[in-house]
């Protein structure tokens, strides 16, 4: 199973991204496949995740109404579209997908058994 992120690069405050996970092994659509970021000196944090099993489809707080997370079957790869970006969405986007996370569980990162290599997005102010 591999998990490949991407779409990160440094971009202006206002600006908009769109991060890809693209997988190989797995069928997406059959796993909650999950987006967190690590800021510069930061814990990792949830930012948003998609399990079409179970319906869920949620952003955290902090991004909610600029960010917003989707899939394309065909291409096997989940996006993350980021909108209206600040400075403090700096951080590298890491992907993850598990096949067997629980509702009360998805935001948490030990849920998830497979993880992309991160990729950088830098907001210039």
């Amino acid at each position: 199973v591999q998990l490949q992120a991407s779409g990160g690069g440094l971009v202006q405050a206002g600006d908009s991204l769109r991060l890809s996970c693209a997988a190989s092994g797995v069928t997406l659509r059959r796993y909650a496949v999950a987006w967190f970021r690590q800021a510069p000196g930061m814990d990792r944090k949830f930012v948003g995740v998609i399990r079409r099993s179970g319906g869920d489809l949620y952003v955290a707080d902090s991004v909610k109404g600029r960010f917003t997370i989707s899939a394309d079957n065909t291409r096997n790869t989940v996006y993350l579209q980021m909108n209206s970006l600040r400075p403090e969405d700096t951080a590298v986007y890491y992907c993850a997908a598990s096949s067997s996370v629980i509702s009360s569980t998805l935001a948490s990162q030990t849920a998830y058994g497979y993880w992309g290599q991160g990729t950088l997005v830098t907001v210039s102010s």
